[in-house]
């Protein structure tokens, strides 16, 4: 288990949670091994808004490296992303998803491809090679990558991965909406910004189910994916020179 420590972290790892009791006590044991090499760090869970006893969980798994925040009502995974990174002490912060199905041996790899890039890199992604998903949601994911990469040119094979590593002051001044954690890519380039990828190996979700339907992905994700559009043309491309 990671020691306690006064030092300010390394790395904080964000973790949004809606309805994941399921997966929690597997996640932390895994996090607790794996992250060790990066220490000090630490892991800000968001509880957003969950009906089920996922904070409960999470109370009794005392961790001197663990914070925990809640949302009282469901606000989304960007706006849960917003408020961990937020509170976060580290200045690179890794993004996880709460189910389980990011495996957290990865963000090492993916935190030494952000740093080894240098100040001008911003962000670094996951790129799944193999998804737990089923059928079905693998091909919507597959055409969304194609229509998004065409529109807004973000040379990003997969956007929607839960394994991100951002430069956290740059987070921060992205122009907030909801489904942000999607365009991340595009509005890292958009502030003048490198984006370097990591390939990783998806899993099935330890527990639970999903909480995106279809039909809630297609409208909004075409009504933001014109609005990214729009703000990539309304902005002036910074050539970031870093000395």
């Amino acid at each position: 288990m990671a020691e306690p420590t006064s030092e300010p972290p390394r790395l904080s790892v964000v973790i949004p949670a809606k309805n994941e009791s399921g997966s929690i006590a597997e996640q932390f044991a895994e996090l607790d091994r794996v992250l060790a090499p990066l220490a000090p760090f630490e892991v800000v869970y968001v509880v957003d808004g969950s009906t089920d006893d996922t904070l409960a969980v999470l109370a009794r798994e005392a961790r001197p490296w663990l914070r925990i925040v809640r949302h009282a009502e469901s606000c989304g995974k960007s706006a849960a992303l917003l408020t961990g990174i937020r509170i976060a002490r580290a200045p690179i912060v890794s993004t996880l998803d709460g189910d389980g199905q990011n495996d957290p041996a990865y963000v090492i790899p993916l935190v030494e491809a952000l740093e080894k890039g240098g100040p001008g890199i911003g962000l670094a992604v996951g790129q799944r090679l193999r998804r737990g998903d089923g059928r079905f949601k693998k091909l919507q994911s597959k055409v969304a990558n194609r229509v998004r990469r065409a529109i807004l040119n973000d040379d990003t094979r997969d956007t929607a991965c839960g394994h991100k590593v951002i430069r956290r002051d740059l987070f921060l001044a992205l122009p907030f909406f909801d489904s942000l954690h999607r365009f991340l890519p595009a509005l890292t380039k958009r502030e003048g910004y490198g984006v370097v990828h990591v390939d990783v190996v998806d899993r099935p979700r330890m527990a639970g189910t999903s909480h995106y339907g279809f039909f809630d992905r297609l409208w909004s994700g075409i009504l933001d994916l014109f609005g990214v559009w729009w703000l990539l043309r309304r902005r002036k491309r910074v050539q970031r020179i870093v000395e």
